[in-house]
């Protein structure tokens, strides 16, 4: 397989499934390290490596949201028709919801499972608080109330000042969404959410059923926004035990 820079696996054999992993605002490829030993030796993980991380800092951080869409689609596209699921994590979420909706109307193979992770339904999204427009003190405290970041690097100057841009950039995709009605998609969709995630409302979390035409569940996780890493195992859990044969055959 021809390496792609939108995309990270580990070395090894193909295996059954491939699993894409879509990072939250401001993450990388490396937000899903260790993910691969944990599904087992059925899944192939390839995370997603946006522009501006990791390989690619030398990069300029996208800004539109239908760029990014269409170039992971074809990214992901151009990787054979080997089957695949997908989950992403906030605006990880909403890029695998928008990336599966463009691969649906461009007839081109189908995640077999989504899973939408640490955000709203996209009908159903509150109000933009238009964080990437704040002064850089005021989204240094918007940073640390999301409890995703250690404070140790929100407390370097030098290392915000090369964070800033991305994160900017990264919120601007997600404040800048606008749904568009279509149809629902046909396969399997799992939301992960938050029970202290102050971010997200459980009616927005229930309104993603709307978008599916295959079966729905919401699985609730202690802790806040990132659950995903405090529950790290649990999740990982959910994640290969949905992908388990025969449930995505």
């Amino acid at each position: 397989m021809t390496p792609n820079p939108w995309l990270v696996r580990p070395n090894g054999p193909a295996r059954r499934l491939r699993l894409y992993c879509f990072p939250y605002a401001g993450g990388s490829a490396a937000a899903f390290a260790g993910w691969q030993e944990a599904l087992g030796p059925d899944i192939e993980v390839y995370a997603v490596q946006l522009p501006g991380r990791g390989a690619r800092m030398g990069e300029a951080p996208l800004t539109d949201l239908q760029d990014v869409v269409r170039l992971l689609a074809h990214a992901i596209g151009s990787q054979g028709r080997a089957p695949f699921a997908f989950f992403g994590h906030s605006l990880g979420a909403m890029l695998a919801f928008e990336v599966t909706r463009f691969l649906m109307l461009h007839y081109m193979p189908l995640p077999l499972h989504l899973f939408a992770s640490g955000c709203d339904a996209p009908q159903h999204r509150s109000a933009s608080k238009n964080l990437h427009l704040l002064p850089d003190d005021e989204l240094i405290e918007a940073l640390r109330e999301y409890n995703g970041t250690p404070a140790e690097v929100l407390a370097n100057g030098e290392l915000m000042a090369l964070l800033l841009p991305l994160l900017r950039a990264d919120f601007g995709l997600v404040e800048s969404y606008r749904y568009r009605a279509g149809l629902r998609l046909p396969m399997p969709l799992t939301v992960l959410a938050g029970e202290q995630d102050d971010h997200i409302d459980p009616l927005q979390v229930q309104g993603w059923s709307k978008e599916s035409a295959g079966a729905f569940q919401v699985h609730w996780f202690e802790g806040d926004h990132f659950f995903i890493n405090a529950e790290r195992e649990a999740v990982q859990a959910l994640v290969r035990g949905t992908l388990a044969e025969p449930v995505c055959a």
